[in-house]
């Protein structure tokens, strides 16, 4: 069963995807993403590689007929890749060189570009889970692109406001917001020419860092030659400094925001931004989802982002002299 549920309570749409609950662990022997296991080729550097699981697809069954007058269904449509960083299984994204990342960046731009191209997707999420503790069933590194036929609530939510903050005062809110932490400057992490990584005035997680573009842009396909490079960097060194803090491969959710695709402009007052939502609390404690952040999306942060971000710029001059 593959196909689009529609929750009447929050307007928004579930994908049932029954086929990915067989989905396998990673053998211990064999890796499908490794050069030589006949899956991928045997060499490169960078890969894409259509999802063998895929929760959408562009050839999406029939929905079961199970329609009522407030239950709805739409075909599962739309694409489901994987993005291989190395060919090698056990090398992590702080761990490569920045002219690898590049390509990953030059990657994640060509697809981008390629998948919306479908007049059917309307948003194009890149994103990384690591870490067993966020459910990766395959270590080798790796982060996925969904490209969906609706946008999710979360970012509809996201560019509502957004909009909403444009139309009162003709300036776009991730703007205002990175101006805000830039002139504060204790929640900012690190800076390059083109990227800014802060910790949030309103961080949900302990540890949860965002980067933004300093340039008003709304993805990455806009981003300039040196714009790239600069965000590969400061990838490395984001991703470097959760490794740093507690001296382990640090856990996280990575998620790209860009604008929309196939719709409306939103480039007056989108803003290209990149999110991360690391489980860990402390070295041993994991920051649950539990009722309050699951069931009423009231999230409840039990340390003060100003003082997490003093950890955070340690662990990054420390991962900075490794």
């Amino acid at each position: 069963m593959a196909e689009l549920r529609w929750n009447p309570l929050i307007k928004d749409w579930v994908m049932i995807a029954s086929h990915r609950q067989n989905r396998p662990q990673m053998p211990k022997d064999w890796c499908p993403f490794c050069p030589g296991s006949g899956k991928v080729p045997d060499h490169f550097t960078v890969y894409e590689y259509d999802n063998d699981f895929p929760a959408l697809s562009q050839n999406p069954p029939v929905p079961d007929d199970v329609e009522t007058r407030i239950y709805k269904t739409k075909p599962a449509y739309g694409k489901c890749e994987v993005i291989l960083y190395s060919p090698e299984h056990t090398v992590t994204l702080p761990e490569l060189p920045v002219d690898h990342i590049r390509e990953l960046v030059d990657l994640w731009t060509e697809r981008f570009v390629e998948i919306s191209k479908d007049e059917k997707i309307k948003y194009v999420f890149i994103f990384e889970n690591r870490g067993d503790v966020v459910g990766v069933t395959m270590p080798h590194p790796h982060g996925q692109i969904y490209g969906y036929s609706v946008i999710p609530k979360k970012l509809q939510l996201e560019m509502e406001s957004c909009k909403e903050h444009f139309d009162e005062t003709h300036n776009c809110l991730i703007c205002d917001m990175l101006e805000d932490e830039m002139n504060c400057g204790d929640r900012i992490i690190m800076e390059n020419e083109d990227f800014v990584t802060f910790l949030p005035f309103f961080s949900e997680y302990p540890y949860g860092m965002y980067i933004a573009a300093k340039r008003h842009v709304q993805n990455l396909s806009q981003l300039t030659d040196s714009e790239k490079t600069n965000l590969a960097k400061i990838l490395k060194e984001t991703t470097g400094t959760f490794d740093s803090l507690f001296d382990y491969k640090f856990p996280y959710m990575m998620c790209m925001y860009q604008n929309p695709v196939n719709g409306e402009d939103v480039s007056d007052y989108y803003h290209f931004h990149i999110a991360f939502y690391p489980p860990m609390r402390s070295a041993d404690k994991i920051k649950y989802n539990a009722s309050s952040e699951t069931g009423a999306w009231a999230h409840c942060n039990t340390t003060a982002p100003e003082a997490m971000a003093v950890e955070l710029r340690a662990a990054h001059e420390k991962f900075l002299k490794k």
